[in-house]
């Protein structure tokens, strides 16, 4: 993987202090920790009409990517369905990690196999493949374009966004 570039986001009005002040901007490498280690993911996608849509999902950090199951026929994936890119945080918010990119929709079986591998370990479940068939599941990869973190106990000193290369 290439690394992101790291910066500081723009928060006017938060007192963020400038990236060698502080704990300084955080490495990729802390929030690939968190994107491991986050049992709970909660995703954001847009209805149509522009309405907001949050949901949790359990979600596996693998190949660069945060990969993710729904029904096929829930909110999420009909919003992504219909071009809805989307915002994925950890569920600590005192240490969030958020990542923002659109969601690549995966059917192809030697994907899905990884996946359904990486997601028994993680949630010590015993999934089929079967059980991610297109009828029964959507799978959802999220490669981001850009993720912010920040660790609460240094609020003004932490906050970093990155930004990854374009594809």
């Amino acid at each position: 993987m290439v690394e992101p570039d790291a910066s500081r986001p723009y928060m006017p009005g938060y007192g963020t202090l400038p990236a060698g002040k502080g704990t300084g901007l955080l490495p990729w490498t802390w929030a690939l920790a968190r994107l491991r280690e986050s049992h709970d993911f909660w995703i954001a996608t847009v209805w149509p009409d522009g309405r907001p849509h949050l949901s949790p999902v359990w979600a596996v950090w693998d190949d660069d990517a945060l990969w993710f199951s729904a029904s096929p026929h829930s909110r999420k994936i009909r919003n992504i369905r219909a071009g809805s890119p989307v915002a994925v945080s950890t569920e600590d918010p005192e240490n969030p990690v958020v990542l923002e990119g659109p969601v690549e929709l995966v059917t192809e079986a030697d994907r899905l196999i990884r996946f359904v591998a990486v997601v028994n370990v993680k949630y010590r479940t015993e999934y089929p493949v079967e059980f991610f068939s297109p009828d029964q599941a959507a799978v959802g990869r999220v490669r981001p374009r850009r993720a912010v973190g920040l660790m609460s106990s240094d609020f003004e000193g932490s906050p970093t966004r990155w930004t990854f290369p374009a594809a």
